[in-house]
């Protein structure tokens, strides 16, 4: 229970990162692509964030060095491949549908939650599990 409890708090620190980013970068750029802009630096910054935590806090993982860490990163991007169509489908629809700012935010954190609950399975089992079982 309480590894939950730390999970759902982490993902709510990398869903405000995310969303947070997002509208900063709004806040600075209004021209072509803008929505799309700030959703890749939104996602590239929660997949950072995300990332930090979860190797620290959830998975305790500590990489051999610089090589180590950035194969497992790599292994981490690669499984939210899917989660990350999931945070998309659900932002950019809502966008579609509502056309506001604050309900494609709402669609975005409906998508990560969703997305974060898949990833963890994912990675307990191909990243930070086959990382363990290696060393």
């Amino acid at each position: 229970m309480k590894l939950a409890l730390t999970y759902a708090l982490l993902a709510i620190i990398a869903t405000i990162a995310n969303i947070g980013s997002q509208d900063l970068t709004l806040h600075f750029y209004a021209g072509p692509y803008a929505v799309l802009l700030s959703v890749f630096i939104g996602t590239g910054i929660g997949l950072v964030v995300k990332y930090v935590l979860d190797k620290a806090y959830i998975f305790r993982f500590r990489a051999k060095n610089a090589i180590d860490d950035s194969q497992t990163f790599m292994l981490y991007t690669l499984t939210g491949v899917a989660t990350t169509a999931i945070f998309w489908g659900f932002e950019f629809g809502f966008d579609y549908l509502f056309r506001t700012k604050e309900m494609r935010y709402f669609g975005g954190a409906i998508g990560l939650a969703i997305g974060y609950v898949a990833k963890y399975q994912l990675d307990k089992r191909f990243v930070f599990g086959y990382q363990v079982a290696r060393c």
